[in-house]
């Protein structure tokens, strides 16, 4: 709120005085604590998961395993983002910025319930396909046998189980 004073008389409007006292606020911040980034995003994982019907510890694990919990995070094969969505994949979901931590998780969940539903559930197939393809899991009819697919998929099962002690 700004007051404002109408000087009566000539000698007020030269007198300061006559003028409302200006309101000062200070601010001051003793300490800064940075949240781990393993916790920064567990707002938008758990809104992702109750959103998408996903587990919200198979999308932190998922999270984990991409990008260590890096928003800005590229792979060389040119995913982005927390969830290391390919930009394919960016286009089909509405991805506007893939480093954006809220749309980039949003879209991974959406993705990891498409690959849940079509793998009836199996948590190992979808991952599978979420790490290799799902071009290349239905081409294999399961698992590939990719070294890198198949620890993908330990990795985040060990995460899993983990997070269920």
């Amino acid at each position: 709120m700004v007051f404002t004073a109408q000087p009566k008389t000539k000698a007020e409007s030269r007198d300061k005085r006559a003028f409302p006292a200006t309101a000062e606020v200070t601010v001051s911040i003793d300490s800064v604590a940075a949240i781990p980034p393993y916790l920064a995003y567990n707002d938008i994982i758990d809104e992702a998961a109750r959103l998408h019907d996903v587990d919200a510890d198979l999308i932190h694990a998922v999270i984990e395993t991409e990008s260590a919990f890096n928003p800005l995070a590229e792979s060389p094969a040119g995913a982005q983002g927390l969830m290391q969505l390919m930009p394919s994949l960016q286009e089909e979901l509405g991805v506007t910025n893939p480093f954006d931590p809220r749309q980039n998780v949003m879209a991974g969940a959406q993705y990891l319930k498409k690959l849940l539903d079509r793998h009836e559930g199996d948590v190992g197939l979808a991952l599978a396909s979420y790490n290799a393809g799902p071009t290349t899991v239905g081409r294999y009819k399961g698992v590939p046998p990719y070294k890198e697919t198949r620890n993908y998929i330990k990795r985040i099962k060990a995460l899993l189980a983990e997070a269920a002690d």
